[in-house]
């Protein structure tokens, strides 16, 4: 009998273990995203468009709220952060959709001076910010999936 709850006890804390790992990986990918996006908008001086302010007001306190989560472990950060993988996903789609001109512009949420459809920057002819922000948030999403699926 105390093998079997030994044996539980020991795949309850590899589970535990992996969705730590889980958790630190959203932190490395939240953190790299918001030191990108500093990077463009502060170094490369370029124009942040209000669909890329949604994203960040989604991306930047995943910086601050999982190791708060992690150092002591607290699982349920998942609760917490969840919502604003899925809002920054849906924000950077729409963002995908502006720049690909599938949404009209009456629906657009764009300033003058700093339109939601321009493309500042692209990398390799065909990545660009709202492209990289959508598989960033796809990432942080399918990892965030896993971490529930385990916890």
């Amino acid at each position: 009998m105390n093998k079997a709850i030994e044996a539980d006890q020991n795949n309850l804390t590899l589970e535990r273990q992996r969705v730590w790992n889980l958790l630190f990986a959203i932190w490395l990918i939240a953190t790299g995203a918001t030191f990108t996006s500093l990077f463009f908008s502060e170094i490369m001086q370029l124009p942040v468009c209000v669909l890329c302010w949604y994203q960040r007001i989604a991306i930047y306190p995943l910086v601050v709220m999982i190791p708060m989560a992690l150092f002591p472990f607290e699982p349920k950060i998942i609760r917490f952060i969840s919502p604003l993988i899925v809002l920054g996903w849906l924000t950077a789609l729409f963002h995908v959709l502006v720049v690909e001109g599938v949404i009209p512009e009456a629906m657009q949420p764009c300033t003058k001076g700093i339109p939601c459809s321009e493309i500042n920057f692209s990398l390799f002819g065909f990545l660009n910010i709202p492209i990289m922000s959508l598989m960033t948030f796809t990432l942080l999403g399918i990892l965030l999936w896993r971490s529930k699926k385990i916890a």
